[in-house]
């Protein structure tokens, strides 16, 4: 969807099927076998929904190393995805920045793992 779009007017009850949570990175690295740059990320989202997966073109603004122990706002009631030879099962999610690189959705403080948005 371009940013001029209007998108669609949903109900609430439609926004609650996304599984919008937080989960903390855990281990990050270079996802070398993809066609575009990418990290292969792994999310503690807590005991309730565990660690999960995730491929993210997020490589111009971070590096693996920052991203252990970041707070990440992801979708993680898609089905999963077949990226290569690595399963992406959750959406990390971002919003581009006036170069087309990706920044993160971050909480502003400090959340549980798991934790939903409302």
């Amino acid at each position: 969807m371009s940013e001029q779009a209007k998108p669609e007017t949903i109900s609430f009850d439609d926004f609650m099927k996304v599984g919008l949570h937080f989960g903390t990175v855990v281990r990050a690295e270079v996802f070398k076998e993809a066609r575009k740059p990418a990290y292969k990320l792994w999310i503690d989202f807590g005991d309730d929904i565990g660690i999960r997966q995730s491929s993210s073109q997020i490589t111009v603004r971070y590096t693996p190393e920052e991203l252990i122990g970041k707070q990440l706002l992801c979708v993680i009631n898609f089905p999963p995805k077949q990226v290569g030879p690595f399963i992406s099962q959750v959406l990390t999610t971002g919003v581009d920045d006036e170069t087309g690189a990706t920044v993160l959705v971050v909480p502003e403080g400090k959340v549980k793992n798991g934790a939903r948005l409302l």
